[in-house]
């Protein structure tokens, strides 16, 4: 089978031949489906992704689960077992799967500028555009889905230096200040945020749209250019080396031409993750961002790290986790980034993540006949 951009074979398993399984304690996920069905229900339903399971497909899932509480571990993993055939992510090229974790930060911030908060975070600027096949320039690569448009010309947005630059100074965008341009960054790359205020307010962005321009791994470069070994790179070992050559970080940080731009958002309840791409809160340690192009948000994976300890105890990373958000650095069918939760710790958490891992997606019986 050939779909979205890897070849890739979805291979029928048996619940009890996934890695770990029968440990999981997938009980955190009930309440999340249940948001699903109703923003599906009530809203609108997910895009439909190349793999071709849609948001339809869940319904009967959904609809299921709402009748259940599962109170355990083994009544919920009873659930899936009695409602849900696992299929292994195969890969044809013969790679392995890989996890990557992300959070949401907490940045210091100030409502006005001053000496010591000048960094600002942007909300999404009214010259940037959706591009789609109806009105994308011959110019622009198909991969590009935002772009500028001004007297009727659409053309490529300005890129992160041309921001920093002062691009947007001037277009009262600005929904807050902080004192550290890494900071930031680091909360472009996670696309949401806290942002802690001096009285202790504490005000939620998430995002809102990208420049358009490609993501760039600036953990890459650094390797690249020798600075920090493979071996070694994280987020950790990244802010490490900007704090430690700050004449160097702009050079560092413009190589990432991606620029993101947030909006504000409620803050109902700080025990709850930031609201995400799928539209509903993010679960800790639960959520998975995947590729939107291949994958179908709501969607459960069973995801098998050997190698990832640092989440469980020192054990192998084995759990059933849902399908609820997505990323510019999220490209293929067994790629996926988790969910950590938010602050420090889960950012010590999530900036050691980087594994391979074994991919398995759940499928509503029903539609699972098409696969089989």
């Amino acid at each position: 089978m050939t779909e979205g951009r890897v070849d890739l074979r979805l291979k029928p398993m048996r619940f009890e031949d996934l890695p770990g399984w029968e440990k999981d304690d997938p009980s955190a996920l009930f309440p999340a489906m249940q948001a699903c069905r109703t923003y599906i229900t009530d809203v609108k339903h997910y895009r439909t992704g190349s793999l071709g399971l849609n948001a339809g497909d869940l319904l009967p899932l959904f609809e299921a689960a709402k009748q259940v509480d599962p109170g355990n571990g083994a009544a919920a993993r009873a659930f899936f077992q009695e409602n849900c055939q696992p299929f292994r992510i195969e890969l044809l090229d013969g790679s392995s799967g890989h996890v990557t974790a992300f959070y949401e930060p907490e940045v210091s911030v100030s409502s006005r500028p001053d000496g010591e908060y000048r960094f600002p975070f942007y909300r999404r600027p009214s010259d940037l555009i959706d591009l789609d096949d109806s009105n994308r320039p011959a110019s622009i690569d198909p991969s590009y889905v935002f772009a500028h448009q001004a007297g009727g010309e659409i053309s490529l947005y300005p890129d992160r230096r041309a921001i920093d630059e002062g691009y947007l100074e001037g277009c009262g965008l600005e929904i807050a200040w902080a004192r550290s341009k890494v900071d930031v960054f680091f909360a472009h790359v996670q696309g949401a945020a806290r942002l802690r205020y001096p009285g202790g307010g504490i005000k939620r962005i998430t995002y809102a749209g990208k420049a358009g321009h490609a993501f760039s791994g600036i953990g890459r470069l650094l390797i690249d250019l020798g600075e920090i070994p493979d071996a070694d790179i994280s987020m950790q070992s990244i802010r490490a080396w900007l704090a430690a050559h700050p004449g160097r970080v702009d050079e560092i940080l413009w190589h990432n031409r991606s620029y993101i731009f947030f909006r504000e958002a409620e803050v109902d309840d700080l025990s709850r993750g930031p609201i995400a791409a799928a539209k509903v809160p993010l679960v800790a340690g639960r959520s998975l961002a995947v590729d939107r192009l291949i994958h179908t948000f709501g969607f459960p994976f069973f995801i098998h790290a050997e190698t990832l300890t640092g989440l469980d105890h020192g054990a192998p990373f084995a759990r059933l986790m849902l399908a609820l958000d997505t990323g510019s650095a999220i490209l293929g069918p067994a790629r996926g980034d988790i969910f950590t939760g938010s602050g420090d710790e889960a950012g010590e958490l999530a900036g050691a993540v980087r594994n391979a891992a074994d991919f398995y997606i759940l499928i509503p019986k029903q539609a699972a006949a098409r696969f089989v």
